[in-house]
């Protein structure tokens, strides 16, 4: 039988930040029948530290890649507390990665690989693969470097 999301995050060492709270009037996740809608989330830490500036000036492919998997990791605390247990969720549906580059930056795929490679890793590839688009961005909210939101189909 194949391990559990919460064993396999376990397994790689992570642990599933406190959700954050909406900033203005939206809610972080909305059921529809078997879908769980999960509101954009950016690379902020725990204690509230946000990765801002420009990718490709500020943070490279590298960095970014890694702000992509915090991102994953906060829209995974959200689909935690909205269904009791990531353990719920029965497939990644799609994925809708925006990145805040310089004008001429075009790597955006490999920026929302950080995403893609996290949540087939904790899912495995049956339920990890998922649609997905990047897109590059002139600007995101508070200057982030990367956003991420995510639907998912839940048992």
């Amino acid at each position: 039988m194949a391990m559990k999301p919460t064993e396999r995050l376990r397994e790689l060492g992570l642990v599933l930040p406190p959700p954050r709270k909406p900033v203005g009037n939206f809610v972080p996740a909305v059921r529809s029948g078997n879908l769980l809608f999960l509101s954009g989330q950016g690379p902020v830490l725990p204690d509230g530290t946000a990765f801002t500036g420009k990718v490709g000036q500020d943070f490279s492919v590298d960095e970014a890649y890694e702000h992509a998997k915090i991102c994953t990791l906060n829209l995974l605390a959200l689909a935690h507390d909205a269904l009791g247990s990531i353990d719920s969720i029965e497939r990644i549906v799609k994925v809708l990665g925006f990145v805040n580059g310089v004008p001429d930056f075009g790597d955006q795929p490999r920026v929302i690989n950080g995403c893609s490679d996290l949540l087939i890793a904790i899912f495995g590839p049956e339920r990890g693969a998922h649609a997905r688009s990047a897109v590059g961005a002139g600007s995101l909210p508070r200057q982030i470097s990367v956003e991420v939101e995510m639907v998912v189909e839940v048992s």
